[in-house]
């Protein structure tokens, strides 16, 4: 049987690891004594009470709020890894599996279409091989708009997808890629790829 390697490692930063539980520990008994004296606030005899009930109920209501909401940020400190990854690993394209993209929408005027179609494009252009990778549109408010953006940007796809797998581009998508200042030319500058660039830039 083929040996096969993982394509990550898991690592754990001991260090990390009791830094991050001493401080939430800390924190939890600080927590702890702080709910501890407003609520004895409550239980004070009332003719020892000279703060207002109604602030003090307030201000207890909203600590225990941002409390539980430290409380649930904990998990992902308790215990911190770090993965190295492998892609050299990957198996050939062959033994890829195949994936759904799906990309969703519902209001032209708050999601403009552009933007939209931008990330289409950007997942029709993932290094990945063609005829395992699925992209589809999910528009909830079924707009005539994104239904003429989508034909337009399928027929662009067809010339930016070669084109930037020819060139060995790293950004896949066309509008950030035509509006940066840096240059992602892969390992092309000739005349051929500035004359492609120019095509591309009027389709």
């Amino acid at each position: 049987m083929e040996k096969s390697f993982p394509l990550h490692e898991c690592h754990v930063n001991k260090v990390t690891i009791i830094i991050n539980r001493t401080h939430a520990i800390l924190h939890s008994i600080a927590i702890l004594l702080l709910i501890h004296y407003r609520l004895s606030f409550f239980f004070q005899h009332p003719q020892n009470i000279t703060i207002p009930t109604l602030p003090w109920l307030l201000i207890f209501v909203s600590e225990l709020i941002l409390s539980f909401a430290w409380f649930l940020q904990q998990a992902c400190r308790w215990r911190p890894v770090y993965r190295t990854v492998f892609p050299e690993r990957l198996p050939a394209d062959d033994k890829l599996p195949a994936i759904d993209v799906f990309i969703c929408t519902a209001d032209p005027n708050k999601e403009p279409s552009v933007e939209v179609m931008n990330t289409v494009i950007s997942a029709m252009a993932l290094d990945y091989p063609p005829e395992k990778l699925h992209v589809y549109i999910s528009d909830d408010a079924g707009s005539d708009a994104t239904l003429r953006c989508t034909k337009e940007a399928w027929n662009f796809a067809k010339y930016w997808v070669p084109f930037r797998r020819k060139y060995g581009l790293v950004t896949a998508c066309p509008d950030v890629y035509f509006s940066s200042s840096e240059n992602d030319n892969g390992d092309y500058k000739g005349s051929e790829f500035k004359a492609e660039r120019k095509k591309m830039e009027v389709i």
